[in-house]
């Protein structure tokens, strides 16, 4: 007997009464803990720096989340649904790469739409590897991300492309209603996703899926289907935010990409979106995208050095990791 069903008979209670208000208790850390480091961190930078909640400088750390935060949330999709998909990075780079070429040769609006067709196509080829061919999704992503860095590596020739024309730049740099036109992609995309998750037959099975393959299966559920489909946003999404960090600079190359799948993975975990499948929230996962981009304003304008961003970070994963592992040993 546990430690906490003891407790509950000396005070009269009874055990199954006691279990459902622990898990309830635990449920509500894990949902309102985010949102309250949020809080706090955006408090503490606000008392220690006096640039630091000004209208500028807030919309810039929205500006800086937004290629991350693209990825995050289509990705929390790939992880709830019981996958993994390390090839994020690597789609960013051949989407963008493509599009910039297209932009130059043929149109801007062809770049833009091609760069984001490769995406989806590569997701699809991703989902096809981990569900029909039946690979660790893990290891198949992993294998993919090589092949697509290499690929990009060819288009590209190696070297810096280009684009001259300034029109490619409305993409990420266009003012609606005083924000960037990338900050309000990141905002509308977060949304579909949110709504996907929450309010469609989709999101059940994404849930259900993640939660338990066989038992999904043998319910009726098209899982495979369902995991192709989060990888197929997953590159959607990588697709468009490669576009959009090109636009801001109008060049892009092989490179471009390389570690944004960490950051998008570490505010994943940070949102306290569960590795194991099954369990997860977009708002979560904004939440631990906008934790990254306030720790990293926050180390900028604090003159800090960068190297201890990266130790923080990685602690602040090993935490969420660990919390994830103690609120499933507290549940069971």
């Amino acid at each position: 007997m546990s430690a906490t069903d003891l407790s509950a008979q000396a005070n009269g209670e009874p055990v199954a009464e006691v279990r459902p208000r622990s898990r309830a208790r635990i449920e509500r850390l894990r949902d309102f803990g985010i949102a309250g480091v949020l809080l706090i961190l955006f408090i503490a930078l606000t008392l220690s720096s006096d640039v630091f909640l000004t209208s500028t400088n807030l919309k810039n750390v929205a500006e800086q989340a937004v290629a991350v935060g693209l990825l995050a949330t289509a990705g929390s999709l790939v992880i709830i649904a019981g996958g993994f998909d390390l090839s994020a990075g690597a789609i960013f780079a051949v989407s963008a790469i493509v599009g910039s070429k297209l932009a130059n040769s043929t149109g801007v609006v062809e770049g833009y739409l091609v760069g984001i067709l490769i995406g989806a196509a590569l997701g699809l080829v991703n989902g096809i590897i981990c569900t029909v061919g039946r690979i660790n999704h893990f290891v198949g992503t992993l294998a993919t991300s090589i092949v697509f860095f290499g690929l990009a590596t060819k288009i590209s020739g190696g070297a810096l492309i280009v684009v001259p024309n300034q029109s490619f730049a409305d993409l990420a740099n266009t003012q609606i209603l005083g924000f960037k036109s990338s900050t309000l992609i990141f905002v509308a995309f977060a949304l579909l996703c949110g709504f996907i998750l929450n309010f469609t037959v989709l999101g059940r099975y994404i849930f259900a899926t993640g939660g338990n393959l066989t038992a999904a299966r043998l319910s009726g559920v098209p899982t495979a289907v369902t995991q192709a489909f989060t990888y197929v946003l997953s590159g959607t999404a990588a697709g468009l935010a490669g576009l959009i960090v090109a636009s801001r600079t109008l060049s892009v190359n092989a490179q471009t990409g390389n570690g944004i799948i960490y950051n998008a993975l570490a505010a994943i975990l940070i949102g306290g979106n569960s590795v194991l499948g099954g369990e997860g929230a977009i708002w979560r996962t904004v939440c631990g995208v906008l934790i990254l981009a306030l720790i990293a304003n926050g180390f900028n304008l604090l003159g800090i050095d960068p190297l201890y961003q990266q130790i923080v970070t990685g602690l602040i994963i090993l935490l969420a990791v660990g919390l994830d592992a103690w609120t499933r040993r507290a549940r069971t």
